[in-house]
């Protein structure tokens, strides 16, 4: 694997693995604050971002040693709306600028393995930033928000609200491949 998408690939995992453990972190924290439907979001999208980083490092299975990696990441545990402040923050970073760029630098090295786990990656996210900003915006109220069955696909990590559908819109796995949270 070329050196430019091989760190891609490393500092995508380690940024996706952090996001993984901060979503748990800020879940526990939604449920002291008294937001159950939030925690739950916040549970769910953490294992989206499992599926994402197991994606990457399936890709770099072949390649051995130690890499220093740089990732993008939300640091604090506050109230929940500033929880969800840091969430949207990382998730558009993600959708606008490290993503994109990961995508198209996968493309011109010809890692196609890559080029779709990135792009994989990238379009649940714009979902996952649309989802935080709305439980942002309950929370602001005082509420919890009002949020039905989490469906997550564990081949790529698609996030919707509702019935898993037929296949997955963004990698065509079966409805069976979908974790449910609800």
């Amino acid at each position: 694997m070329r050196d430019m998408t091989l760190g891609n690939l490393q500092s995508a995992f380690a940024g996706e693995s952090q996001a993984h453990m901060r979503y748990l972190i800020y879940a526990d924290k939604a449920a002291q604050d008294g937001f159950p439907t939030v925690a739950r979001l916040f549970r769910a999208i953490a294992y989206a971002e499992q599926v994402h980083a197991t994606n990457h490092f399936r890709h770099m299975r072949d390649e051995r040693g130690a890499a220093l990696t740089v990732a993008h990441a939300g640091f604090g545990l506050g109230p929940t709306a500033d929880n969800l402040e840091i969430a949207i923050g990382g998730e558009e970073f993600e959708v606008n600028e490290m993503y994109p760029v990961y995508k198209q630098a996968a493309a011109l090295q010809e890692e196609r393995g890559a080029e779709l786990s990135f792009e994989w990656a990238w379009r649940a996210e714009k979902i996952h930033a649309g989802m935080f900003r709305a439980a942002r915006e309950a929370v602001l109220k005082g509420e919890d928000m009002c949020l039905g069955t989490v469906q997550i696909c564990s081949a790529c990590g698609h996030t919707l609200e509702g019935e898993a559908p037929e296949c997955c819109p963004i990698c065509g796995a079966p409805r069976e491949k979908y974790v449910a949270f609800a």
